[in-house]
């Protein structure tokens, strides 16, 4: 068996490839990711935070404990506001233990690794934007979408230098602008050059994480940036920056709780109640802005004042989707579709779960 550093770097490698390939290349590039999750994880049984239940390198990977109570697998992001709080709260597992469950927390650096861990079988629930369930169901990933989140589009633009030539998104033609390929970003690129009159094919895009990405706008090396809070607030304060758009009129910039199809079938009631924990941790941040930003700042190395005006321009929610947001995101795939970002075309509809009304 390869040895853990040798999966690391063979990922690492595999990522490299990933931002030289074409994207037409996709599905192959996930089933390789997925076999790598799936390949750590064998090398590392210990590597999820435990909280709720504590598991043995023996234990199968299932929602179901030995004495059929459910041990819930929730998948979180640093930057994901309510689950880490969820998280952070506890309050999740005093709700759980009345009916003798449970549930385990699992890190995620992002939305990709969150869903190639929910094709595997090693989550039941997570939190994403909205690119990276569009690339999950394009590539056959069993997964529902049980509720959304209401961002706001004050909380994604797309930036230049306050000494920038760049005027208006029209003046990108031709220019490096740095996005996150396949993000909520990437589609309010997309969308932001479709009403100025230019095509994707007019700008030369670059594709970085948010830390290259701030290293590469910073540096200059490249004319504008789009990015998402609480990431974006950090640059306008710390470069000094000027708005070229914000997604307003072009992008909803949602997030969406997702579930493993198969949990949602075996599991509906202990699903409604994570989704109730959910949405009391949500109305909690909704009305705790400062409160949050305390509890992230440590966490993400980012100022509690810049994350406090983050807070304040974004909204909360736990809903079922409506036709109009299916709608939305089904544009968006769409439009992944049609610059060739994902291999296939998709209806959201076909994975939104029906019991969340």
């Amino acid at each position: 068996m390869l040895s853990k550093f040798s999966l690391f770097r063979l990922f690492e490698v595999g990522i490299t490839f990933l931002k030289k390939s074409n994207i037409r290349n996709f599905s192959l590039l996930f089933a390789v990711g997925l076999s790598l999750t799936l390949a750590i994880s064998a090398c590392s049984p210990n590597a999820s935070e435990n909280t709720g239940t504590t598991q043995t390198p023996n234990s199968s990977p299932t929602s179901q404990a030995t004495n059929s109570s459910v041990v819930v697998r929730i998948g979180y992001q640093k930057a994901a506001t309510v689950l880490y709080a969820l998280k952070a709260k506890r309050e999740l597992e005093e709700a759980l233990k009345g009916s003798g469950n449970s549930v385990t927390w699992t890190e995620f650096p992002a939305g990709p690794p969150m869903l190639e861990a929910l094709n595997a079988g090693s989550i039941d629930f997570g939190y994403t934007g909205e690119a990276p369930p569009i690339f999950a169901q394009a590539a056959g990933t069993p997964f529902v979408y049980v509720a959304y989140d209401p961002w706001t589009p004050k909380a994604e633009a797309i930036i230049v230098h306050k000494d920038s030539p760049i005027k208006n998104v029209a003046d990108l033609k031709g220019k490096k602008v740095a996005f996150v390929k396949g993000s909520n970003t990437n589609y309010l690129v997309i969308k932001a050059l479709e009403k100025a009159g230019l095509k994707y094919t007019d700008i030369k895009p670059i594709f970085l994480n948010p830390s290259d990405g701030r290293a590469a706008f910073e540096g200059k090396n490249v004319d504008a940036w789009a990015i998402w809070d609480p990431f974006l607030a950090a640059a306008e304060k710390a470069t000094g920056t000027r708005t070229l758009t914000d997604a307003t009129g072009l992008a909803p910039n949602l997030g969406y709780y997702l579930a493993a199809q198969s949990f949602v079938e075996k599991n509906p009631e202990v699903l409604k109640t994570v989704l109730d924990g959910v949405n009391k941790v949500s109305d909690w941040a909704k009305n705790n802005p400062t409160e949050v930003a305390k509890l992230l700042s440590p966490v993400l190395g980012i100022d509690a004042a810049v994350l406090e005006t983050a807070e304040k321009r974004r909204d909360y929610g736990v809903l079922p989707l409506t036709e109009e947001v299916i709608t939305k995101q089904q544009e968006i795939a769409d439009a992944f579709y049609k610059i060739q970002l994902i291999p296939k075309e998709i209806k959201v509809k076909e994975v939104v779960w029906q019991g969340n009304k």
